[in-house]
């Protein structure tokens, strides 16, 4: 079974709304595209995904201190960017002196769930809510700390700066000819750079040579060759300056193996493109 180009996947996983019934009737049969799609999905969502930030505190410098050291970046960053915003340490008043907690928390037993750590400093290490050790405080988590925060940013970035969809120009049903039975579609798609594409897609491949994708005028006059389609879809480049109102015919031919580069007279299936 031909599966769906790697360009046709990412625009239906980045896209709830992207146009092409064929190519998400195809997720539905086919088991290796629809696992790369949901693999495309999942790394969508990561990043579109605002995360609950209430219940999580400032991390403490030595968090940044093992990220600096493992990534080995240079003097000029050395200094925790998040020190600035670190709360004052529970129970300490606003001239410094120690303030005695209401009640004292209990000291960890040989049952207690509590994570020692081995800070470098002295006294016990920053406790969470609950009492246990403070989650990022636990030994080898300062790297995952490091990526939810590269997954935050790219999220708001996501949010605040997501690329313009690319914008549908124009589509058209193709129709098998004579001698054929191959149906399918066509659009035509244009990026944010304002260069084109030619998404087609059949839904059966009855070449007896090789499929060649054309744009060619109402007349059948004159023709331009938009490249070969190996499978039953394909995405193809149009070349710019090229008026689409004078090549509006979407024909898909069936090639010989004879290196003319002329076209066959043998179509498989046409359409009229609209906008």
């Amino acid at each position: 079974m031909p599966h769906l180009d790697p360009e046709q996947l990412s625009l239906l996983a980045l896209y709830d709304d992207w146009d092409d019934p064929d190519g998400r009737q195809h997720l539905l049969v086919c088991s290796r595209c629809a696992a790369d799609y949901a693999a495309l999905r999942r790394t969508v969502e990561a990043v579109k995904t605002t995360p609950d930030t209430s219940r999580l505190s400032v991390p403490g410098p030595q968090v940044w201190a093992g990220i600096h050291r493992e990534l080995g970046l240079g003097e000029p960053v050395r200094e925790d960017p998040l020190a600035a915003a670190a709360p004052q340490e529970a129970g300490a008043g606003t001239d410094g002196a120690a303030t005695p907690a209401a009640t004292p928390a209990p000291a960890a037993g040989p049952s207690s769930n509590a994570v020692r750590l081995d800070t470098g400093t002295k006294g016990a290490p920053t406790r969470g809510a609950r009492g246990g050790t403070a989650w990022w405080q636990h030994p080898g988590t300062w790297l995952a700390t490091a990526a939810a925060a590269v997954l935050v940013v790219f999220g708001a970035v996501w949010a605040f700066d997501r690329p313009p969809q690319p914008q549908e120009l124009a589509a058209a049903r193709l129709s098998p000819l004579a001698q054929h039975s191959a149906a399918g579609s066509a659009k035509v798609v244009a990026a944010a750079d304002g260069s084109r594409s030619l998404y087609v897609s059949l839904d059966k491949d009855e070449a007896k040579g090789y499929q060649e994708v054309w744009l060619i005028a109402p007349d059948l006059s004159k023709l331009v060759s938009l490249g070969v389609m190996n499978t039953t879809s394909g995405t193809f480049q149009v070349p710019a300056g090229l008026d689409l109102s004078q090549y509006p015919v979407v024909d898909v031919s069936d090639e010989p193996m004879d290196g003319n580069p002329a076209h066959s007279s043998v179509s498989i299936a046409r359409g009229t493109l609209t906008s």
